[in-house]
């Protein structure tokens, strides 16, 4: 297939090299317009809009974060373009949820939404059909791990003394909003289970890991499960989750299979 990618930081690269390793071309990246002209003369197109995208693009992968998904996402889905994203976080927004839905419905695309670097979302939703009566995301990270999101503000990330420190308790929206880019996994498991508002998250600083945490409490008719992962971060960002990334290349190879999950 041919791929545009929104985005060149951490993850955008990982999606690039691993679909190219799979024999994938990348046909577009599209960056801010201010970055054109220094990545002009390579071997792969850079475009700074979805009008410059070329037309035999078959899906568009948005890497780049919740403005990006704000700014390109309804013109993709409007021209009849899937596309994938990990900026989940950003669909708390409901009028940017609706404009995408919109754009989707009009263009007859699809608006995938990779899961992250959580699982059991696949049991969360099973969950859901019954009576979901409590989910909890409780999210972990080295405190180079918060740096410059909100929690720089709360706590001194750089001298935090030994044990957890909370620096968020609140709804799955609040998160997603607050910290725009460490709460996408909240976002994943409110879509898959109880919504924005319904599904409690609490985000902490640990100067006791190595690694980022992210553990998943929920109860219903079904019973009652606790998941954890235990993720490792991008070589060169400590904010991206390495499973994260893995996660964009695998729901596309889902999408393209004649048989799987």
């Amino acid at each position: 297939m041919r791929f545009g990618i929104i985005g060149e930081g951490a993850i955008g690269r990982y999606v690039r090299d691993k679909l190219v390793d799979r024999g994938h071309e990348i046909g577009a990246i599209v960056v801010r317009s201010e970055c054109l002209e220094s990545r002009a003369g390579g071997e792969i197109q850079y475009v700074a809009s979805v009008t410059n995208l070329p037309a035999d693009i078959d899906h568009v992968i948005d890497c780049a974060g919740h403005q990006a998904l704000a700014a390109y996402g309804p013109d993709i889905l409007r021209r009849g373009t899937d596309l994938t994203t990990v900026s989940i976080g950003a669909l708390a927004n409901d009028e940017l949820k609706k404009e995408l839905e919109t754009a989707a419905l009009a263009g007859g695309a699809k608006l995938h939404l990779a899961s992250g670097a959580i699982g059991a979302l696949d049991c969360l939703q099973a969950a859901s059909v019954g009576a979901l009566k409590s989910v909890t995301y409780i999210g972990r990270k080295p405190p180079k791990g918060w740096k410059g999101s909100p929690a720089d503000t709360k706590l001194d990330l750089d001298n935090l003394g030994p044990g957890e420190h909370v620096h968020f308790d609140g709804t799955a929206r609040d998160a997603a909003l607050q910290y725009p880019k460490n709460a996408n996994v909240a976002a994943a498991v409110a879509l898959a289970g109880l919504g924005f508002d319904d599904t409690r998250v609490l985000l902490i600083a640990d100067s006791g890991i190595a690694e980022n945490i992210h553990e998943v409490q929920a109860g219903g008719d079904f019973g009652h499960f606790s998941f954890e992962i235990r993720g490792r971060a991008l070589p060169d960002n400590p904010r991206s989750s390495a499973l994260a990334a893995m996660s964009v290349v695998s729901i596309l190879e889902r999408e393209m299979a004649a048989i799987g999950f």
